[in-house]
């Protein structure tokens, strides 16, 4: 698109917004430096209730329920719904973004943390910024390169990036206002999750702890970019002096062992919530490093402040209250999932509650206020722990659930009852929408466990994580009563990596799910009204808007993330790895769908000439796969098609392997080399495996698109 025409557009939606709402007639320009349009923006963040047609905030509203007043699009004409436009993002990597939708404009973004901005009714591109991610940080990525969104304020749009920084840029043509380092460049940091902004600071955390690192999260100046505070959510050396009195008191809870040599963990890497009220932002954390609590703090205690809930005041990062969910955590159960704030009646009381489904299966309604539990209940299969006990607010721990010996079968995995993927809050049916799953996960100590700067640092044996077979694997679209702690209704789906949720004052739910469908259902009983196939795998959220007295609804469609990357057993339905695209509908649209090249089967290659190697070379290279490569090429070398399967690597690959693997041969496509923790002898070691996991053909129930 030409400047003139761009300008155009974002100068009508400028002036649309000033004559619509004249208290926010500042939001869509440039501030002029000095904090002016702070007050503005402060205001309009806090009345984005009053906005239905934008979607101004990660979660539409600070209270992050993802419900939209619009109601234009409901269970009586949702069947006449059809695709406006659809934009291409060029890529085949995890796509888990929430766009937002200010004033006519579109602002999401991409693999790589690239950044879009789109008209929002016609789908036009009106500027990209690429931030230039070196590709060899991906290496660093647990869980894809992926980016869940922007954050916008005062006429600017913000970013993290994978590699550990925080852009601001100009909203109306994309150019950089500054871009800052948020991390310890020398250690595994990443940053997957949207940025928010509260009282003009923009928050945000990092990710890194399955790697080894320390956990924060800080808030930066939204107009220079200078940091205001940071909050370690973990201790460091007990040797120095604290950074403030709560980790002095965190401190007392990690006992024996050199937790801060090996990371800590507890990294901040996805949800918040804001109270304007109450002035409280609500955080939560993530898992030990390493995950085992024996390794990291052989002496026992809850190790705070992993797997919790913070509740911290913007303006200075001081803790008020905190409340964790799993204490002493082993079994990767973060608390970073979706927090949503609601007033809810329980017993005749009207409460200003907290909601969250963490990974660990059990879910949690908290006083908002004080962090007083309220109730927990588990609403997927739970073999951890017996119970919560209110009075204590503690889990009852399963002892068969301990793996410091020996390998334990354990639900939930550590993909969680709920992963990252949103929820949705209908104050209208007083429901939750929980994209949920069973799945046990096999855990197991580590044989001899070193830290190794740069690697996996789990503690866990990854050999058992091939383990889990496709029909153990069980996805539902659930509907859960907070009040009374109880499912409402399921809708059981294949696979178990389905996408976000969205609810509307329209009566309905819309999700999109890892075969490739986009739905919507009866918010009331689960009915399903209409559905489309997109030919891709969806992780992320839809939104829904309005421009111009139409109603939209928006989807990322992209297959990636942990699931679409490393579990290729497990995910056998999944869609694949198509093209990337944002698809957006409306009722009665005429744009005619892409066209989706579907995802050839193939048998696996000839054979190929065995290596003179022994038993115990072979048992060797498994183990160093799977804690080297598996992550990326699939648990049990079974890829999940978005990153190549090894076992389809040509005789061409295997004459450089060491070329690839220890000298960074294809650093540029993103294969770092992996010289600082592997041997040339131990990389012919790891492809000694792939020739033999190559020469025994499928695995039953493994059968997986064509990942080259």
């Amino acid at each position: 698109m030409n400047k003139q025409k761009r300008d155009r557009i974002l100068g009508l939606a400028a002036l649309a917004a000033a004559i619509a709402m004249p208290v926010y007639g500042a939001d869509i320009r440039e501030s002029a430096g000095d904090g002016s349009g702070s007050e503005d923006s402060s205001i309009r963040m806090v009345s984005a209730d009053s906005e239905p047609g934008n979607w101004l905030l990660h979660g539409r509203t600070y209270s992050e329920q993802r419900f939209s007043p619009l109601g234009n699009i409901n269970q009586e004409n949702v069947s006449k719904l059809a695709l406006a436009w659809y934009f291409d993002t060029g890529t085949k990597r995890g796509l888990e973004a929430t766009p937002l939708i200010v004033d006519g404009v579109m602002y999401t973004t991409g693999s790589w943390s690239k950044v879009y901005a789109l008209d929002a009714k016609t789908g036009e591109q009106l500027w990209e910024y690429d931030p230039k991610v070196p590709r060899e940080w991906g290496r660093n990525a647990c869980c894809d390169v992926v980016n869940r969104g922007v954050a916008f304020w005062d006429g600017k749009v913000y970013v993290g990036t994978i590699d550990g920084r925080l852009v601001a840029l100009s909203a109306t043509d994309g150019s950089l206002r500054w871009d800052i380092n948020t991390i310890d460049r020398s250690k595994p940091y990443t940053i997957t999750g949207a940025p928010r902004v509260v009282k003009g600071k923009v928050v945000i955390g990092n990710g890194g702890a399955d790697l080894g690192v320390r956990g924060y999260f800080s808030a930066y100046d939204a107009d220079t970019g200078a940091m205001i505070w940071r909050f370690y959510t973990v201790p460091g050396d007990p040797s120095l002096p604290f950074e403030n009195p709560e980790l002095e008191a965190a401190a007392k809870t990690w006992k024996g062992g050199e937790w801060w040599k090996i990371g800590g963990g507890g990294t901040v890497w996805d949800s918040m919530a804001y109270d304007p009220e109450l002035d409280l932002l609500y955080v939560g954390t993530g898992n030990g490093s390493p995950w085992s609590r024996h390794l990291r703090s052989p002496g026992g205690g809850d190790n705070l402040f992993l797997s919790s809930i913070l509740a911290v005041r913007p303006d200075s990062g001081e803790l008020v209250w905190h409340y964790q969910t799993t204490p002493g955590d082993s079994w990767d159960y973060t608390a970073t999932q979706h927090i949503i704030l609601a007033d809810i009646e329980i017993d005749g009381e009207v409460r200003n509650v907290l909601m969250q489904a963490p990974k660990n299966g059990f879910f949690y309604v908290l006083d908002r206020k004080t962090g007083e539990l309220v109730s927990a209940e588990k609403y997927v299969k739970v073999t951890w722990a017996d119970h919560v006990d209110l009075a204590t607010g503690r889990p009852v721990e399963n002892p068969e659930a301990t793996w410091k010996d020996e390998t334990a079968v354990v639900f939930p995995s550590s993909l969680g009852g709920h992963n990252w993927h949103p929820m949705a809050y209908s104050p209208e049916t007083g429901l939750v929408y929980i994209p949920a799953r069973d799945l046990p996960g096999a855990y197991g100590p580590e044989p001899g466990f070193e830290h190794r700067p740069g690697a996996w640092n789990t503690g866990t044996d990854l050999v058992h994580f091939a383990d889990v077979p496709p029909e153990a694997v069980n996805g539902y679209l659930l509907a859960w009563d907070p009040v009374h702690q109880r499912e409402a209704w399921r809708i059981k789906q294949d696979g178990g990596w389905h996408g976000g949720l969205l609810a509307t004052a329209g009566g309905l739910v819309f999700q999109g799910t890892n075969d490739g469908n986009l739905s919507a259902y009866r918010a009331d009983n689960g009915s399903k009204l209409w559905e489309v196939k997109t030919g891709t795998g969806i992780m992320a959220p839809p939104v829904t808007y309005m421009v111009d007295g139409e109603q939209y609804v928006s989807i990322m469609a992209g297959w990636g993330g942990v699931y679409g990357v490393a579990f290729g057993r497990a995910a056998k339905s999944m869609q694949g790895a198509g093209p990337g695209r944002l698809l957006t509908f409306k009722l009665g649209g005429e744009a005619l769908a892409p066209t989706v090249a579907q995802q050839p089967y193939q048998e696996l290659p000839e054979p190929l000439p065995p290596l003179s190697v022994s038993e115990e070379v072979l048992e060797r290279g498994k183990v160093l796969y799977q804690r080297n490569c598996a992550v990326c090429h699939g648990f049990g070398m079974v890829s999940a098609g978005v990153i190549p399967d090894l076992r389809y690597s040509s005789p061409a690959v295997h004459d450089i392997w060491n070329d690839i693997v220890i000298d960074g041969l294809l650093t540029g496509n993103g294969m770092a080399s992996f010289a600082d923790v592997l041997s040339p002898d131990e990389a012919q070691i790891i492809r000694a495996y792939v020739v033999e996991r190559t020469n025994e053909g499928e695995i039953p129930g493994s059968s997986r698109p064509d990942s080259q």
